[in-house]
């Protein structure tokens, strides 16, 4: 995972995830080659303001999951806080047939359900498990559930 020393070093990596996701209909490479990328779209819990974030996310039993880890950081990302205070947002996902842009309600999981479900997640995707280890916060899972 790609460290940041400052903000301006993160949105201009993300800014080319971004431009990199729109340009190849949701595919990008580097250490984000072959995973499973969209674009949240999110209400800003303190501004008001549209805010985006590109993220992984894991399809499970049906259902489009979110991970909340920020590679194990001791806070919780800002798409958190926003999805917490207005769980309506809007994602962008890549499809076969290109980019598919739809309405979510993003429903975080409660203690037992995440508690069942984050080992599915770490099966998947392992790099999960070293994050939860790093941080003493308990890591949220959101399901993105289309309108």
């Amino acid at each position: 995972m790609t460290e940041f020393t400052d903000a301006a070093s993160f949105h201009a990596f993300n800014a080319a995830i971004v431009d990199e996701f729109r340009a190849n209909g949701g595919k990008v490479g580097g250490q984000f080659e072959g995973g499973n990328l969209l674009l949240l779209h999110t209400t800003g819990a303190k501004s008001g303001q549209p805010r985006m974030s590109p993220l992984a996310y894991l399809p499970v039993d049906g259902k489009i999951l979110i991970v909340g880890s920020k590679a194990g950081a001791p806070t919780h990302p800002d798409w958190v806080h926003n999805l917490r205070a207005n769980p309506a947002a809007r994602i962008e996902i890549g499809t076969d047939a290109g980019l598919d842009e739809y309405d979510v309600v993003a429903r975080e999981l409660p203690d037992d359900e995440r508690e069942a479900t984050y080992p599915l997640i770490t099966a998947v995707a392992p790099v999960f498990a070293d994050y939860q280890a790093k941080t003493s916060r308990v890591i949220p899972l959101f399901e993105l559930v289309s309108c």
